[in-house]
Parts: structure tokens; sequence; C-alpha cells
């Protein structure tokens, strides 16, 4: 689907973003801890918002109230009548009020039992004030820390609209979305596609870890009501849904937690409407992380498990074959793992070279499979010659850094291999010999020292023509015809090139040992320009 091309709807928040006070916070207040407040009905529901304080005495007040209101009231007029007060309680109820407040004193100088158990019924908080309290001063403190909520409220939210509308308009990426969404939040933000498999994180390293680590059971519960500071929003539009974003432990009140993630949301759509960028390049982005990460060692394999996890991929007790396919889009590759079955990711990691991680169970044969996939993506690509390198299967998560690192290795001496061609379908360390022994080497500083050696006298003259004959004439074996074939000049020009490279090296190629030596220090020096 192009997204851009479409005029865009944004989905309707379920609840309203308007701040409010609980019950319990208004209860907490120290004008209202003067008067000794008790609730004595409806002590489960004290998370209720309060959208309004209103004091009222009539008995039909239920019909002036829109929803959310505490009543505050002395019950004068409902004194001696018990079906009053029963109806009283009931009305409320109707009306959708927060909690009811009733002052004791004359006309009711204890709790009165049948508006304590209508409320119960109803769960209604009722609470009753044991010490004479002017409501006036009640209804101030509320109100006014009500508006400066809301006031509150519209700064954030404006403020945090235009942070991630400049961060769009600059071409900012996904993730510094996320990192300033993490920074008002100050809490973990995930996002996730419709399975709930995480596609990009953001905040605090070791509390993302931590909301990682026990994905499997957040994203079961993913669907059900908010609570505990777990707050989602819906990515989409036009009545279409294809993921979500949800802090994880906000600390805030709930209505502030709701607004942050409906205007990161709105961002993020916003993001990916301009970007031209889909849910399905986010989860690319999502595995060349986690795939960069781990060949580059530079976090701990350990470190990235829960990433993998929360990725969709099996980790627990599998056999993991780390591979890297040269010339190969990774959507064409993630196409393959989809057709054969096999769960993996793929990332493309740099000149042209995609990595593939498979994660295999204990029993599968991961010889046969990784044929069957080299096999598959080859038919898929319509290269006959597409590279596909291997390591050796790991069945530790530890031991996969190692694999892919050493699956690229190979895939580079493949890369300006002239015998190519002969290769087997899954190419492996063994299969490049020397080759890729010195790809593995190629930046231990004694084998560097060793190269410009060994070459001095053409690397000083920086003499391309002659490192190129070198090159040829030793690949083909010291084979004079094919050498001087292959460059498009004759046998004489060729002696005299040779001789010229013997001299200025020092060396006589037709020892086998110097040649060796020479040939060795050749491909040190080919891996580390490569």
């Amino acid at each position: 689907m192009t997204i851009a091309s479409e005029p865009w709807e944004p989905l309707e928040p379920s609840e309203p973003l308007e701040p409010a006070l609980s019950v319990r916070q208004v209860l907490t207040l120290e004008r209202v801890l003067a008067g000794e407040p008790e609730v004595v009905a409806g002590a489960g529901q004290l998370d209720r918002p309060v959208r309004w304080v209103h004091v009222a005495e009539a008995p039909d007040v239920g019909v002036m109230l829109s929803g959310g209101e505490m009543v505050l009231t002395t019950g004068v007029l409902l004194a001696g009548d018990e079906d009053k007060q029963a109806e009283y309680i009931r009305s409320l109820h109707r009306a959708e009020a927060a909690a009811v407040v009733l002052g004791l004193g004359r006309a009711f100088p204890a709790p009165p039992d049948v508006m304590r158990r209508a409320a119960e019924r109803c769960g209604l908080p009722m609470v009753v004030l044991h010490r004479p309290f002017p409501f006036a001063e009640l209804t101030e403190e509320v109100q006014s820390r009500l508006v400066r909520r809301k006031f509150a409220a519209v700064s954030l939210s404006e403020a945090v609209r235009t942070a991630l509308t400049g961060l769009i308009t600059a071409g900012a990426p996904l993730q510094r979305l996320l990192d300033e969404v993490a920074s008002h939040s100050a809490c973990p933000v995930v996002v996730t596609n419709l399975a709930h498999r995480v596609l990009a994180t953001a905040g605090e390293r070791s509390a993302v870890d931590d909301v990682l680590r026990d994905w499997e059971r957040i994203a079961r519960q993913a669907g059900g009501s908010e609570g505990d500071g777990w707050i989602r929003a819906e990515l989409g539009g036009r009545g279409e849904r294809w993921g979500q974003i949800m802090l994880c432990g906000h600390r805030g009140d709930t209505a502030t937690g709701r607004l942050l993630a409906e205007r990161a949301a709105e961002a993020l759509v916003l993001h990916r409407m301009l970007g031209g960028n889909s849910a399905h390049s986010w989860e690319e982005q999502s595995a060349q992380s986690l795939l960069t990460d781990l060949v580059s060692g530079v976090v701990p394999a350990r470190q990235l498990l829960p990433r993998a996890r929360a990725a969709g991929l099996p980790v627990n007790r599998r056999t993991f074959v780390p591979l890297v396919v040269r010339d190969c889009e990774p959507a064409q590759l993630e196409r393959v793992l989809r057709m054969l079955g096999l769960p993996g990711i793929a990332a493309e990691l740099a000149d042209g070279a995609t990595a593939v991680l498979l994660s295999l169970a204990r029993d599968q044969d991961a010889a046969v499979l990784a044929a069957n996939f080299a096999a598959r993506v080859r038919s898929e690509s319509g290269a006959e010659h597409t590279v596909v390198a291997a390591a050796d299967a790991r069945c530790g998560w530890d031991d996969v850094p190692a694999g892919l690192r050493e699956a690229q290795h190979v895939a580079e001496a493949v890369a300006d291999s002239s015998a190519a061609l002969d290769l087997p379908a899954v190419v492996r360390l063994k299969d490049v010999h020397l080759r890729g022994l010195i790809r593995l080497l190629r930046d231990d500083p004694q084998v560097q020292s060793f190269a410009e050696r060994e070459l001095d006298g053409l690397l000083c003259a920086a003499d391309d023509d002659m490192l190129a004959v070198l090159r040829t004439y030793l690949a083909t074996g010291r084979n004079k015809s094919r050498t001087a074939q292959l460059h498009h000049v004759s046998r004489p020009a060729l002696y005299r090139r040779l001789e010229a490279i013997q001299t200025r090296l020092g060396v006589d190629l037709d020892d086998f040992e110097q040649a060796a030596s020479v040939h060795i220090a050749l491909l040190a020096h080919d891996a580390q320009q490569a």
C-alpha cells in the first residue's frame, strides 16, 4: 500500500486526553485530610478520574451531571427518607459521577446505611467527612488543580508535537523520534507490528532490556486494558492498523501518558507518510540493527538476546546457522525464508552483502536446510553463481557473533576469488583455503608488516600494473601463457615485466617457496585494501 498517495485520517483515541485527578488523589489533599475523610463504600473504585467538583443538595442532582463529577453534599434534603437516599445514590451512578462526599452533621451524624449499601452495590465511591469542612475550599482546591493540570497537559502536548514535527521536517530517522518520546515519558518506548514483534525501542538501555526480557508475557497482555503505566496507542490510518507504540511503565498519570502516546503515534504515522517508510521497512531496520550489533561485537551477545527474542526469533534450545549472501536483496531472502518455513532474520550489512541468521530446532539438519536455502535463493534470484557463505552451525547464542563474522569473511574471500565458479552451493571456510585464512588474519599487525615487507619494491613505486600482472601470474599457478593472454600482451613482453617484478622484489618467482611467500603477501595486501 502506498501511504503517501492517500489522504490520511488519524485514529481516534479511545478516551479523552484531558488530564484529571483521581478520587484517591483528591482524598490525599491537605485540605481534604483536615475533614478526616473515610471511605465507606466503593473502595475498589478510587482510581476513577474526577473531572469536576459539584456542590449540590438537590435530591435529583443526577440530571444536572455529565459524568466524572465528585458531588459534595450534607444530605440535608435526604434525611429521614430512605427511599430518597437510595434513589439519590442510584441517580449519581446513572450519571456516571466519580464519587459522592457526605459531610456528617445535623442531617447525618453517622454514615447512613441505606446510602452506603446502595453505593456499594453500584460500585460508587462514597466518602464521609467526620469533621466540619467548608466545601468551598475543596471546590477551589480541586478546580484550581484541574485547571493547572489541563494547562500543563496542553503545553506538554504542544511541546511534544513541535519537537517531533521539527525532527520529521529535518529528515530525522525513526530512532531519533523515539528517543525524543522517551525523553518526555521517562520510560521505555516500544514500537511493534500487529503480531507484537518489536520493531524499535528507545529509553534507558537497562530499562529497555528489562522490558524485552519479559516481552513474551507483555505481548500476550498487550491487547488488554492499561494499567501500571503500560500505555499504548495504535498506528495506522484510514481504518487500517499496522502497529502500536507502547509506553512501558510510565510513572506519571495515565491521562498524560496517553497524551504522549497519542502524539507519538501521530508523529510516527506522519513520518511514515513523508518518508515513504512502511512498517515493513521498520522491520528491516530492526533486523539490521540487531545483526549489525551482533557482527560488530560492540554489544555482548547476551545483552542482545532479549532484542532477538522480542523481534520474534526463536532462541531457546535452538541451533543457529550464520549465513552471508552477496548480491541479493534482504526482502528477497526474507521471501525465501517464508517459502521454506525457516525461522530467521535477514538484513543488509555492507558492500552488497546480506546477513541471514537461521534459527533451527535441535533435531533439524542444519547443513541440508542451508543447502536448500542456497538453492532456492539461486532459483528465485535467477543468478546461478550467487554466493551463499556460511559458518558452521552454532548451538549457543554467545557463539553467533563469531559465526556471522566467519561467514562474512568467507563471503569476502569468495568475492575476489578467481575460483568462485568451482565452489559448492554453500561456501564455508574450508572451501576458501588460504584466501579464507588470510581474510581472517588481515587485521593482525604482524600479517600487515609481512605483506608490506614482501611487496615493498612494488608498493613504494605505486605500480598498479605490475601488481596486477603479479596477481594474475600467481592466481593462474604461474601460467605465463594464460597471464599474457589475460593481459593482452605478448609473451616476450610478459617476460620482461616478470623480470622487472622479480628485480624490484628481490625474489625468484620460479622458486616455489619464494613465490608462495609473495603470493601470501599479495593476498594479505588485497584483503587489507578490501
